[in-house]
């Protein structure tokens, strides 16, 4: 389990994975190579998975984002994760429990794009889109210091 510093590093690195580690010393109160040092723990025990950059889709045409649930025709369960995985414009896929088996979200140029992409799917599964308007929370951590207080958690004016 990750300590507060530890978790004081990656909640900068949250903020800006570009951080130095001159800076990353400075935030946490080490020195570099300690936080060097803590950064190759956390790799190697898998709680930092990667660094990566944020891209506006829009910068590259896509300007329709859609969320699609996806409910596969009886049978054709693996057949459509294969398929959404082969289309590069789903950005996200969750496989999830429920009537639907799939949640995904989509990035697209226009109109004609969305149908002609969920067409390739209209033969092995049922197909309910959302357009999204905005993203009111970004993709985030749970909190990382508070902890866990079961089922009695309330949520609280924060």
């Amino acid at each position: 389990m990750p300590d507060e510093i530890d978790r004081n590093i990656i909640a900068a690195l949250m903020e800006d994975s570009r951080l130095s580690l001159k800076a990353l010393a400075r935030i946490s109160g080490l020195s570099s190579p300690s936080v060097a040092e803590r950064l190759r723990r956390l790799e190697e025990k898998g709680v930092l998975t990667g660094y990566t950059v944020n891209v506006d889709p829009r910068a590259f045409g896509y300007f329709l984002q859609a969320i699609v649930r996806i409910r596969p025709l009886p049978g054709q369960l693996h057949i459509v994760e294969r398929q959404i995985q082969a289309i590069p414009e789903f950005t996200e896929c969750d496989k999830v429990t429920g009537e639907d088996c799939f949640i995904a979200r989509l990035n697209v140029r226009s109109m004609e794009q969305l149908d002609a992409i969920l067409d390739t799917l209209s033969n092995q599964a049922e197909t309910n889109t959302a357009i999204v308007k905005t993203t009111p929370v970004k993709r985030r951590l749970p909190p990382l210091c508070e902890p866990y207080h079961g089922a009695d958690r309330k949520i609280m004016n924060r």
